[in-house]
């Protein structure tokens, strides 16, 4: 009984995916940072009401920015303020990886895209790639190989 509810936890740890990502970008390196929050948002982060497909990430002043991610409000968490679902959220990198960031981007012209947002130890987490944009003939390779890999499999369950 209690390893299912482990497992079931461990699946729980996921909040939101931005699926777009692998599809849109080469992803190279990927980097954990925290996130800074307010109350209303990590209650409607628990909920899972949390949207990372239009979103990326800003260095600025030696610092990381989230923008264009959205975070619904509840509507009984945030009574008595008005929340704003896409205001630009701080996030917390290392030093040394944000200088290896701040490289990255402005001497390679890469971009840094959210791909996953989780919970790790109570704390809300997001995964940020390293990522180099594609191009329209890539972005059709990437879907042929799907197709293929998808015709692949039904032809070995037929036999």
């Amino acid at each position: 009984m209690s390893k299912k509810s482990k497992k079931t936890a461990q699946n729980s740890q996921t909040i939101c995916l931005n699926k777009k990502a692998k599809f849109e970008y080469f992803l190279e390196e990927r980097f954990e940072a925290g996130l800074v929050l307010e109350g209303w948002e990590v209650k409607s982060l628990r909920a899972g009401r949390a949207q990372l497909s239009d979103a990326y990430v800003l260095l600025k002043h030696g610092e990381a920015w989230l923008l264009g991610s959205l975070i619904t409000p509840l509507a009984t968490a945030s009574t008595h303020i008005q929340p704003d679902p896409s205001r630009t959220r701080k996030l917390l990198l290392h030093r040394d990886e944000l200088s290896k960031l701040i490289g990255a981007v402005e001497r390679k012209g890469k971009a840094l895209i959210p791909t996953a947002m989780y919970w790790k130890k109570g704390r809300a987490k997001l995964e940020i790639a390293l990522a180099s944009g594609k191009k329209a003939h890539d972005k059709r390779d990437t879907e042929k190989n799907r197709d293929w890999q998808r015709e692949k499999e039904r032809i070995m369950k037929g036999h």
